[in-house]
């Protein structure tokens, strides 16, 4: 199973080959985790940040909303930018890990709309814009 993994407003986005475990708190686990994943392609998204879990359900679009083209658009222009800020950004201290995110893969419907919905998040509650997209209720 490969594993996108996203820690207290960090991703950590890992294209391994086999299955690694971790210890988290407990408490956050149960409290502000959103789990989606695509098991046919084996890819997993796991979010741990306090808040995502209750703006993710107060704010975002239900699916389908967009197009996975959309998203996809959106998530390589941001991704990019997130990578260059972890690089060089004047605020570095939000991005401390790249995101491995390959634009030759097709990581389905779910995975880009748990991506696509994070950014959004992250980039509304530290009013800070990644790329040339508006992140946008």
């Amino acid at each position: 199973m490969k594993y996108f993994i996203i820690v207290l407003s960090l991703f950590v986005i890992g294209a391994c080959t086999t299955q690694k475990t971790a210890t988290f708190n407990s408490k956050i686990a149960k409290k502000d985790t959103i789990r989606i994943a695509n098991d046919s392609l084996q890819y997993e998204v796991l979010i741990f940040d306090p808040g995502f879990n209750s703006w993710f359900a107060a704010y975002a679009k239900p699916r389908h909303f967009y197009t996975q083209n959309y998203m996809e658009q959106r998530n390589q222009a941001w991704v990019r930018q997130w990578n260059q800020n972890v690089i060089s950004g004047p605020r570095r201290d939000l991005f401390e890990m790249t995101i491995d995110y390959d634009n030759n893969t097709n990581y389905g419907y779910e995975v880009n709309y748990l991506l696509f919905n994070y950014l959004t998040y992250f980039q509304l509650t530290n009013n800070i814009q990644l790329g040339v997209f508006n992140a946008r209720l």
